[in-house]
C-alpha cells in the first residue's frame, strides 16, 4: 500500500489545442489538491504542438515550480505525449488527466483511495459503474464502441473492466516506467491495459463523474480510433 501521509502525486496532462479549457482544468486540479490536502505533487504538461494559442498560455506558467512543461515540435498524439511525460515522473502515483473538462479532478480522492487502502497497482475511473456525481448522456455509437472494445480487451487479458477506454487511468509510477509503450495515438489506452495485465498488476475501478464533449466543443476521438484500438488489442495480446 501507498502511505497517504508522505506520498508524492504526479499529474500528467497531454494537451493539444485546449486554449479554452487549460486554465480551467488547472484551477480545478489546484482546488482538488487543496481540498484533499495533497501538498506533495507535480504537474507534467506535454503540449502536442498546439496551434490555437495553447502554447502561449502554457509558456506563461513555466515559472510555477510545481508545473513541468514540455513542447512537441510535431503533433504526435496522446500516447506520444504521455511517453514524453513518463521520462520526467518523480511521484509515487501518476494520474493521467486530459486537458479538457470531461474528467473532474474532484474525483482524485476516489481514484487514489485504493492505493491507500489496498495493494492496488492500477485504478481506472469508470464512466459506467454509477456513483459519480453525474454522467452526461452522450453519443450512443461511442458508448457501443467502448463497450465492444472493453469486452474484447477483457477476453484477451482475462479481466472484467467496465471502461477500458477511460481517460482517467492511475498507476503506481514505477510500474508505468517499467513497461515500454509504443502507441502514439489514443491506442495508448488498450496498449497500457494489456501490458500491465501481463505483469499481473492488480486492477481496480471506481465510479467517476463524466462531462463528455461534443465534436463542436472540441472532442477529438473518432470512429477510426476504434479500429486502431481493436488492432492494438489484438497486436499486444499476442505479442510477447
Amino acid at each position: 500500500m501507498i502511505n497517504k501521509e508522505n506520498f508524492k502525486l504526479t499529474i500528467v496532462i497531454p494537451c493539444y489545442n485546449e486554449k479554452k479549457t487549460i486554465k480551467n482544468i488547472l484551477q480545478k486540479i489546484f482546488n482538488s489538491l487543496e481540498l484533499y490536502k495533497i501538498l506533495n505533487y507535480e504537474i507534467i504538461i506535454v503540449d502536442d504542438n498546439s496551434n490555437d494559442g495553447t502554447k502561449e498560455i502554457l509558456k506563461n506558467l513555466e515559472n510555477n515550480k510545481n508545473i513541468n512543461i514540455h513542447f512537441h515540435e510535431k503533433n504526435l498524439g496522446k500516447g506520444a505525449a504521455i511517453q514524453t511525460a513518463i521520462r520526467f515522473i518523480t511521484g509515487d502515483v501518476t494520474i493521467i488527466q486530459d486537458a479538457d473538462l470531461e474528467y473532474d479532478p474532484f474525483d482524485y480522492n476516489k481514484l487514489l483511495l485504493p492505493f491507500f487502502e489496498t495493494n492496488a497497482d492500477v485504478v481506472y475511473g469508470s464512466r459506467f459503474l454509477g456513483g459519480g456525481k453525474y454522467v452526461r448522456i452522450h453519443f450512443f455509437w461511442h458508448y457501443l464502441a467502448n463497450k465492444i472494445l472493453t469486452f474484447i480487451c477483457n477476453l484477451f487479458v482475462n479481466l472484467n473492466l467496465t471502461d477500458m477506454e477511460t481517460g482517467y487511468k492511475v498507476f503506481k509510477s514505477q510500474l508505468l516506467k517499467e513497461i515500454s509503450l509504443n502507441e502514439k495515438t489514443f491506442a495508448f489506452e488498450p496498449e497500457v491495459t494489456i501490458k500491465l495485465s501481463k505483469k499481473k498488476c492488480r486492477f481496480y475501478e471506481v465510479p467517476i463523474t463524466y462531462n463528455g464533449r461534443s465534436y463542436e466543443e472540441g472532442k477529438k476521438i473518432g470512429l477510426k480510433d476504434a479500429f486502431i484500438a481493436l488492432k492494438t488489442i489484438i497486436l499486444y495480446s499476442f505479442k510477447n
